[in-house]
């Protein structure tokens, strides 16, 4: 298995554990993931992080739990769909993003869409760049879907799909 982190600094050597920026509540017992910690995603979910940091965007794909009806309307034949806001399309065909390559025996697994920690410095192992990232969807089987406003997808949290929201205050009129 491949672990990565992704970012818009081309020159990290090591990575520190820090807390994250904005505290989430956690589960009771699961506090800890708001403190110093090192984050990667494995391969398989690497396409919730291809965008610029600051982008808001839905992602969503179905879990065993998720009805036909519900996978027919919102996949088709994609594995997964992300959304953004129209006004963020020229901002995700013209910045690069580095994909570091974390080694895996330093992490644990969250168990929870492809995410992983550890609680001490990682070294990465190597780092590419990514350019035209509206054009690393599809061979990923992942749906880029671009719209005005992420707002009227509010709803999807109500359906069966599994659906994660990234960098949604950043979103117009989110609130």
């Amino acid at each position: 298995m491949r672990l990565f982190h992704f970012s818009d600094d081309p020159d990290i050597a090591v990575f520190e554990p820090r807390p994250v920026r904005i505290a989430s509540v956690r589960p009771v017992g699961r506090e800890w993931l708001n403190g110093p910690l090192v984050w990667a995603i494995d391969g398989d979910y690497d396409f919730m992080y291809l965008f610029p940091r600051d982008c808001p965007r839905i992602l969503l794909w179905a879990t065993a739990e998720t009805s036909e009806p519900e996978r027919r309307r919102w996949l088709g034949d994609w594995r997964a769909v992300a959304f953004i806001e129209r006004h963020w399309l020229e901002r995700l065909e013209a910045q690069a993003i580095h994909r570091y390559e974390l080694p895996a025996e330093d992490f644990e697994d969250l168990n929870d869409t492809g995410m992983w920690v550890s609680r001490r410095r990682v070294i990465p192992m190597g780092k590419s760049v990514i350019t035209r990232l509206d054009r690393v969807f599809a061979p990923r089987r992942v749906e880029l879907r671009v719209v005005d406003s992420l707002r009227p997808l509010k709803s999807l949290w109500d359906t069966t799909l599994h659906v994660s929201g990234i960098r949604l205050r950043n979103a117009r009129d989110w609130e």
